[in-house]
C-alpha cells in the first residue's frame, strides 16, 4: 500500500509540474511562480492530493543540496578565495543589516527581546533556492547582481550553522543546563565531530573521490557514473546532517574540491535532471507549506507582517547596493532578488520554537511569513520587469544625437559587427556613409576612426530624414532584431520609397518576411561564413581545393533555389514540411551523383 501511495503523490507531482509550469511560463510568471502555485494546488488547503508537507519539504531539500553540489563544481579553490571580500563583506553587512533592522521593529512593536532577536536573525536569511534559480533564469550570475547575490547567500549559509546551534542557550533553560557542566563538554564534543566532518570533505575530496571517479570511468558504464555522483552528494549531505552541519554548505565544499577535476562537466550532467526536479519539488512543498488556516484567522496582520518583511528587507539592500559595486540600474532588482525569507529560517524558527523561545502562534506566523514573502518574490520580479524596468531604460537612456543635414549616398541602420564590415568596405573605397546605431559606447569609438556615427533610434522616421534619407541612394538594415528590422522597412516603404534596400536576413524566416516586403537585396548573416568554413572543412579532410569549391557552390545554388521554391508555401506548415523533405532528397541524390562520378574518374585514372 505504501509503494501504491508513493506512486500516486509521484504522479500528482508530475501532473501538477508538468501542467502548471508551462503555463506559467506561457504567462510570463516565470518557473518557480509556476511550482509554488502547483504546490498551493495539490496541498492541504486546496485539493488535499498531498498532506504529508514536513517529510516532503525534508526530502526535497535535497534539490537545494544538488544545487549547491553543482555551483560549487563551478567555483575552483582559487576563484573561491577571489569572493572572500564578497562573501564575508557583503554577506556580513547584509546579515548584520538586516538582523539589526527586522529585529529592532519586533522589539519596537512589544515584542520580548527574544523573539526580537530569533525573528530578526531568521528573517535576515534569504532563500538559496529561489535566488539562485531566479539568477540562473535571468542569465544574471555574470553582473555585479548577481556575484554580490551568490557571495550573500554563501554566507547565509554558513551562518545558520552557528546560529541553529546557539539559539537553545537563549532559552530559560541555557543557564540551568550549562551548571551542571554537560552542555560545555558535549558542545566541545559537536564542534570536534563538525571539524572532523569536514576534514573528512576535504581529505576525501582531494584524495579519495578522484581515483573513484577515474575507477568508475574506466568501467565505461553511464549508470554506474550517475549512481556514484548521487552515493557522493547523498553521502556528504548526511555527514554533515548528523554532525548538526548545513548539508548544503557541506556539499557545495565538495563540489568546490572537485571544480578543477576532468569529471566536472560529467558530473553536472548527471546531476542536472535530479536538480531541477528536486528543487522544483522543493518549490511546490513550499507552496502546500502556506498554512491557509493561520492566514484567514487574521489575513490582515499576516498581509501587513509579510508588505513590512519585504518592504524593509528590500529597502535595506537596495541602501547597501551601491557599496557592494551595483550599478545604480540594478540596485532594485538586486534588492528584490533576496528580499524574500530563506528555507533555513524553516529550521531557525522550528529550532527556536522547541527550546521554547517562540510560542506556537508566533512560530506559525513567521513560518507563513516566509512562505508568503517566497510566493511574492516572483510576482515582484514580473512587476519590475513590466513596471519599474522599462521606466530605468528610458532614463538611462542618452537622447538622441542631433544630426546636420547629411549629403552621403549610403545610409546603414546598425553598426555591429555585420554593419562594420559593410561601412568599413565602403569607406576603404572613398564613399560616403551615414551610420546610426543606439550602442553609446560603439559610437564614441568610431568617431575616433572618423566614422560619420551617430546616436539614436533607426526606425524613427524624423531621424532618418536628419540623416539624409531623401538624398540618399541605399540604405542598408543591419540592426539586430527581426522585429525592428522588419518595422524599419515598412516604415522606409511608405516614407522614402525612392530608397533601395539592402537587407541583413537573421535566418530562412527573416527572408521569407523580407521577400513579402519587395525586399529581393538580402544576405543570411551566417549562411556565407558557414558555407567558407565548410569548404575549409572538406580541404582538411584532404579534398581537392577545387573540388571542395564546386561543392560548396552547388550546395548554395540548390539552398537559394530551395527557398525560392519554398517561398509562396511558408505558411502552409504541411506544404513546407513535404518540400523540405522533397529538397533533401534531392540534395542527397545530387551528392551520390557527384560521388559516383568522380568514383568513375578515379577507377579511370588507375587503369
Amino acid at each position: 500500500m505504501e509503494q501504491h501511495d508513493f506512486l500516486v503523490a509521484l504522479v500528482v507531482f508530475l501532473i501538477a509540474a508538468v501542467v502548471a509550469v508551462p503555463v506559467a511560463r506561457r504567462f510570463g510568471l516565470g518557473a518557480v511562480l509556476g511550482y509554488l502555485l502547483a504546490g498551493v494546488a495539490i496541498g492541504p488547503w486546496a485539493l488535499r492530493l498531498v498532506t504529508n508537507v514536513e517529510s516532503i519539504l525534508h526530502f526535497s531539500e535535497f534539490g537545494v543540496v544538488l544545487m549547491m553540489f553543482v555551483i560549487g563544481l563551478e567555483l575552483e579553490p582559487r576563484k573561491l578565495w577571489a569572493l572572500r571580500r564578497v562573501i564575508f563583506g557583503y554577506g556580513g553587512a547584509q546579515m548584520a543589516a538586516c538582523a539589526l533592522l527586522v529585529g529592532g521593529v519586533a522589539a519596537l512593536v512589544g515584542a520580548p527581546w527574544q523573539v526580537a532577536l530569533v525573528a530578526g536573525l531568521g528573517l535576515a536569511l534569504s532563500s538559496t533556492a529561489i535566488a539562485f534559480a531566479t539568477l540562473t533564469e535571468r542569465n544574471l550570475f555574470g553582473t555585479p547582481a548577481g556575484a554580490a547575490s551568490f557571495g550573500i547567500l554563501l554566507f547565509q549559509d554558513i551562518a545558520a550553522i552557528p546560529m541553529i546551534a546557539l539559539l537553545p542557550l537563549l532559552a530559560a533553560g541555557g543557564a540551568e543546563a550549562g551548571v551542571a557542566g554537560t552542555s560545555g563538554a558535549a558542545g566541545w564534543l559537536g564542534a570536534a565531530k563538525a571539524v572532523g566532518v569536514i576534514g573528512t570533505v576535504v581529505a576525501g575530496g582531494r584524495y579519495l573521490v578522484r581515483p573513484a571517479l577515474r575507477f568508475i570511468a574506466r568501467t565505461d558504464m553511464r549508470e554506474m557514473f550517475t549512481a556514484f555522483a548521487l552515493l557522493l552528494v547523498v553521502g556528504i549531505a548526511l555527514m554533515m546532517d548528523a554532525v548538526g552541519l548545513s548539508m548544503a554548505l557541506g556539499t557545495f565544499l565538495a563540489g568546490v574540491l572537485l571544480a578543477d577535476s576532468e569529471y566536472r562537466h560529467a558530473l553536472e550532467a548527471d546531476l542536472e535532471p535530479f536538480k531541477g526536479l528536486l528543487l522544483g519539488l522543493f518549490f511546490m512543498a513550499v507552496g502546500m507549506s502556506i498554512d491557509f488556516g493561520v492566514l484567514m484567522q487574521a489575513p490582515g496582520q499576516v498581509a501587513a507582517l509579510v508588505i513590512g518583511f519585504v518592504l524593509l528587507k528590500t529597502v535595506v539592500l537596495a541602501l547597501l547596493a551601491p557599496r557592494f559595486g551595483i550599478a545604480r540600474g540594478q540596485w532594485l532588482l538586486f534588492a528584490l532578488l533576496i528580499s524574500q525569507g530563506g528555507e533555513f529560517a524553516f529550521v531557525v524558527f522550528g529550532v527556536a520554537g522547541g527550546a521554547g523561545l517562540l510560542p506556537a502562534r508566533t512560530e506559525a506566523l513567521l513560518v507563513l511569513v516566509v512562505a508568503l514573502s517566497m510566493v511574492a518574490t516572483p510576482l515582484l520580479l514580473l512587476a519590475y520587469d513590466r513596471l519599474v524596468a522599462p521606466r530605468l531604460a528610458r532614463l538611462a537612456r542618452r537622447p538622441d544625437d542631433v544630426i546636420s543635414p547629411q549629403d552621403n549616398p549610403v545610409l546603414i541602420a546598425g553598426f555591429g559587427r555585420f554593419g562594420q564590415i559593410i561601412g568599413r568596405l565602403l569607406y576603404a573605397q572613398g564613399i560616403g556613409v551615414t551610420v546610426l546605431d543606439h550602442d553609446p559606447d560603439q559610437i564614441e569609438f568610431l568617431r575616433q576612426y572618423d566614422f560619420k556615427v551617430f546616436y539614436g533610434d533607426a526606425t524613427r522616421m524624423e531621424l532618418l530624414e536628419s540623416a539624409g534619407a531623401e538624398r540618399a541612394r541605399i540604405l542598408v538594415v543591419a540592426i539586430d532584431g527581426m522585429e525592428d528590422s522588419l518595422a524599419l522597412i515598412d516604415s522606409v516603404r511608405a516614407r522614402f520609397p525612392h530608397l533601395e534596400i539592402y537587407a541583413r536576413a537573421r535566418h530562412v524566416s527573416h527572408v521569407y518576411q523580407l521577400k513579402d516586403r519587395g525586399v529581393i537585396l538580402f544576405e543570411r548573416e551566417l549562411f556565407e561564413g558557414s558555407l567558407m568554413l565548410g569548404r575549409r572543412v572538406l580541404e582538411g579532410l584532404g579534398y581537392d581545393p577545387t573540388h571542395a569549391r564546386s561543392l560548396a557552390l552547388r550546395f548554395r545554388r540548390h539552398n537559394i533555389a530551395a527557398i525560392d521554391r519554398f517561398y509562396p508555401h511558408y505558411t502552409d506548415q504541411k506544404k513546407l514540411v513535404s518540400l523540405a523533405r522533397q529538397a533533401r532528397d534531392e540534395l542527397e541524390e545530387m551528392f551520390r551523383q557527384d560521388r559516383d562520378q568522380r568514383r568513375r574518374k578515379e577507377e579511370e585514372d588507375w587503369s
